[in-house]
């Protein structure tokens, strides 16, 4: 089971890598903007505040795989305090910004925090 939830931190993380490309560099680009919906005035106009959302999310891909890489017994904590920290970003997202938040951010990490807590 803690291959498992190894492997669903790792796939969280990676997703929160993939969100900050789309937001600290690709904002203003097909992919952001197709995420956004925004069109390319106002994708501009919100590019410094997606790049700042990105580092965010570079934060949160760290503290997973400083949790996946650690060799002492913080490892564990990391993984749930990030895994935690993912999910209330993607509910108060999804409450606040749009819903597919819920669907892409909150589940995943949700469903990885399951995993980490019964992998014990």
């Amino acid at each position: 089971m803690e291959i498992a939830a190894n492997v669903l931190v790792g796939l969280v993380a990676l997703l929160h890598l993939y969100i900050l490309v789309l937001e600290m560099f690709l904002w203003q680009r097909a992919p952001g903007r197709s995420l956004s919906g925004f069109d390319a005035e106002l994708a501009r106009a919100t590019a410094p505040l997606a790049a700042n959302q990105g580092l965010y999310n570079g934060f949160l891909a760290a503290g997973l795989a400083w949790g996946l890489i650690a060799a002492d017994p913080t490892a564990q904590h990391a993984k749930i305090f990030f895994l935690g920290c993912v999910v209330v970003a993607g509910v108060y997202g999804g409450i606040t910004a749009n819903r597919r938040i819920l669907l892409a951010q909150a589940l995943p990490g949700a469903v990885a925090l399951a995993a980490v807590l019964a992998a014990g």
